[in-house]
């Protein structure tokens, strides 16, 4: 399946050319710019993509590799892979999920959708971009009917906050609108929802290596 959406959206007095597509070999160095742009530290740079993880990427799971292009210009992606998920037994790492983000783990015939990164590049970020990667993103779900997607949502806000409220509550805080956290409540405005919080999810220094759980299910399916 090659997926193409184009799109004009609204930005300082004028719309602007947007297209979601497949991203592909002659992507690479820019997706690993936009990364390494996306994610200052104190995030760890072996995080960023390489190489290898790109090649793999378009070559196990195509459909899992989006890319947004503004005015001929690569500013953000969106990887997945897919995944037998039993909501059952929800607990689980970044790497382990991932495979390190080489996903070499991809189940042709998984029933979940699994959000490897997701990224945009800072100075493009006022156009939604990531909510339209996202939607986009769903948009493969429906189209292959799998259950859902799902992927662990960082807590880069948790660390400011760590010495007075646990994760749960920090969490929980999130999802009523109390506080605002930039990776949890972008997720949420998404129409992702919390399954839980993983413990020891991602090497994060801000999230102190917690992640929020989210999944967003396939609306033409009955997983009640």
């Amino acid at each position: 399946m090659t997926y193409q959406k184009q799109l004009f959206l609204y930005n300082q007095d004028q719309n602007v050319e947007v297209v979601i597509r497949n991203y592909h070999e002659a992507d690479f160095d820019q997706l690993i710019d936009i990364q390494k742009a996306s994610f200052p530290p104190p995030f760890p740079s072996e995080l960023w993509w390489n190489k290898e993880q790109l090649t793999n990427h378009v070559t196990f799971f195509p459909e899992g590799a989006l890319c947004v292009v503004v005015e001929g210009n690569v500013v953000g992606s969106m990887t997945g892979l897919l995944v037998e998920f039993d909501p059952a037994k929800p607990t689980h790492t970044w790497k382990e999920v991932t495979d390190d983000g080489y996903i070499r783990n991809h189940n042709p015939n998984g029933n979940t959708l699994y959000v490897v990164d997701i990224c945009v590049h800072p100075t493009y970020r006022k156009l939604d971009l990531g909510k339209w990667l996202m939607q986009s993103m769903y948009e493969v779900v429906v189209h292959k009917g799998l259950d859902r997607l799902l992927g662990g949502g960082r807590l880069p806000g948790y660390h400011k906050v760590a010495d007075r409220m646990s994760a749960e509550d920090y969490l929980e805080a999130v999802v009523k609108g109390k506080l605002k956290d930039p990776v949890t409540t972008f997720l949420l405005r998404c129409g992702r929802t919390p399954l839980g919080l993983v413990g020891d999810y991602l090497e994060d220094k801000e999230s102190l290596n917690y992640a929020a759980l989210m999944e967003w299910k396939n609306p033409f399916k009955n997983l009640s």
